[in-house]
């Protein structure tokens, strides 16, 4: 019943991997790899095989470039198995079947990560290509796939476990994706911290980290049977019936008052009265009932795990070690790329999903305040999240700390505050171009996603690339990319710090220019006002035609 029998497993593999697109995403993900390896395979005639650093350098960014996509695509698939069922009003007819929780949850969980699992036993080939390099002995090899699928199976038990939670695939990705980096991020520093001592590192990927990882998914698939046992009040289609209140009374941890400040900011009070004259009926129905349709659980917790790993990062990137402050502006600005397109990408799909698309177009609404009353909601919620993240930015301005020591630093702080402000408008831009584009909620998010995460990240990523194994030229020709990740421009300010010595530590100069910073304002401007300009004609021609 569980696996050689269960209903639930045979169905999604069937749906899953008939379906073009996993053709297509086994194609893209080797092609990708192998791409990698090709770029960086030595380009020295004669390898010096006593001092064998180049192949090492190799292996080591493939796996490390493998577990990322890995832990990025484990949510895609498994933080969809349950709220999907609701999504698709087939919930409740499943949780009324014979079936037991258990096989329920198995049969959605191997389904999932099946998938993932034949993406990276296919990367298999290519990492042997690598070894006759020499400096990477198989034992290594085959620790690492050990501690890759034990830790990426976690990372599906986590977005298993969140479904079960959440009536949305929005709200169950946001937060498995704020789950799983810091725990990815941590593996990853483990492993290098590890590097100078082979057998513990062997010892710890083949025994401690599956060890740990099953023992964590143990908990979250009983936590997760659970729920399905006892589902919540369920309402028409098996969605569930939250009332505000009742769950606020309830709430474990914060607790957001919408009568007070800041929880106003982002969550208005209910209304009491009829609409004002003039007022955007749009901008009002999507704050003061599609965000908290589904209750505060996803918002508390973004807040809540957010918070949580700002503490520490806070108190070392700005106040003991201000030097590193671009890291915490980069935390920053990762939490806005997980959070940012959740508010906005399903603000049109949401409508066609409701099939109440149409109706909206025949109202005597007009296109634009449509657009803006779709885009200032999503725009404020993530803005204000985001914003608190950054308060100890705004504190370390006006406190005396070692940034007052060069005018040139405050300057600095507030580009920080210009870079997230711009990033902010791009993420909540594009979600909703995409959203404009797709029919599905699902598709629309993780399009956002992908397209968002390669203008952000790609641009670092290709410079660290180059920086490794190819010639300071070259990395100068890449870093020309860089005009488009906001990481790369906070990284570009230029931030100096006394040491106790009297010395300086100067930021900015050695990974980037200043002229980055502008040059990034004036390519997010610019794309902006592009986008702008789409989704406008998509609200004023597109659908008036094809709807």
């Amino acid at each position: 019943m569980y696996l050689t029998q269960n209903p639930v497993l045979q169905h999604e593999l069937l749906s899953n991997l008939r379906r073009p697109r996993a053709f297509w995403l086994l194609a893209a993900y080797v092609g990708l790899l192998g791409a990698f390896v090709l770029l960086a395979w030595p380009q020295s005639q004669v390898l010096d095989m006593a001092q064998p650093e180049e192949a090492k350098r190799l292996v080591g960014l493939f796996f490390l470039g493998q577990y990322l996509l890995a832990s990025l695509m484990a949510p895609s698939f498994a933080a969809g198995a349950i709220t999907g069922e609701k999504e698709r009003d087939s919930f409740e007819m499943l949780i009324a079947s014979p079936l037991k929780p258990g096989a329920i949850v198995l049969g959605k969980l191997f389904a999932a990560l099946a998938h993932l699992g034949v993406l990276m036993v296919c990367s298999l080939p290519i990492v042997m290509l690598c070894l006759p390099l020499g400096g990477v002995s198989p034992y290594e090899v085959g620790a690492a796939y050990v501690g890759m699928i034990a830790s990426v199976g976690l990372f599906g038990v986590i977005s298993l476990w969140a479904s079960s939670y959440f009536g949305r695939t929005s709200s169950s990705l946001v937060v498995s994706y704020l789950m799983i980096l810091p725990l990815a991020m941590g593996a990853v520093l483990l492993w290098n911290l590890l590097g100078q001592n082979s057998d513990l590192r062997l010892l710890s990927a083949t025994v401690l980290a599956p060890i740990f990882c099953l023992g964590v998914s143990a908990v979250l698939w009983r936590d997760a049977c659970r729920k399905l046992l006892e589902p919540g009040d369920l309402g028409s289609g098996g969605r569930d019936a939250i009332d505000l209140e009742t769950e606020a009374s309830e709430a474990v941890g914060l607790y957001i008052d919408r009568e007070s400040f800041p929880d106003r900011l982002f969550a208005p009070p209910k209304r009491n009265d009829f609409l004002e004259e003039g007022a955007n009926p749009i901008y009002d129905k999507e704050m003061r009932s599609e965000i908290f349709s589904q209750g505060t659980l996803m918002l508390r917790l973004v807040i809540q795990i957010s918070m949580v790993l700002a503490i520490p990062l806070m108190a070392v990137c700005l106040f003991v070690a201000p030097q590193w402050a671009p890291w915490y502006v980069a935390y920053v600005l990762l939490f806005n790329m997980l959070v940012g397109p959740v508010f906005s990408a399903g603000s049109v799909s949401s409508e066609r999903e409701r099939q109440t698309l149409d109706l909206l177009l025949v109202t005597l609404i007009t296109p634009w305040q449509m657009l803006w009353g779709k885009l200032l909601s999503g725009l404020r919620v993530s803005t204000v999240l985001t914003g608190f993240l950054m308060w100890p930015v705004a504190l370390a301005c006006l406190m005396p700390v070692p940034y007052w020591q060069s005018p040139m630093n405050i300057l600095t702080l507030l580009g920080y505050f210009l870079i997230v402000l711009l990033a902010c408008l791009t993420t909540s831009l594009t979600s909703l171009v995409c959203s404009a584009l797709f029919r599905k909620t699902t598709t629309s998010l993780i399009t956002s996603y992908a397209l968002i995460g390669v203008m952000f990240l790609a641009p670092a990523a290709a410079r660290f690339f180059a920086d490794t194994f190819y010639s300071p030229a070259a990395a100068e020709r890449v870093a020309v990319l860089g005009v488009a990740s906001p990481f790369s421009a906070s990284a570009a300010l230029p931030l100096v710090i006394k040491r106790d010595d009297g010395g300086l530590v100067s930021q900015g100069q050695a990974i980037g220019e200043p002229m980055t910073f502008f040059v990034h304002l004036g390519w997010a401007l610019a794309y902006n006002l592009v986008l702008l300009g789409v989704i406008v004609w998509l609200f004023r021609s597109r659908w008036r035609v094809s709807e």
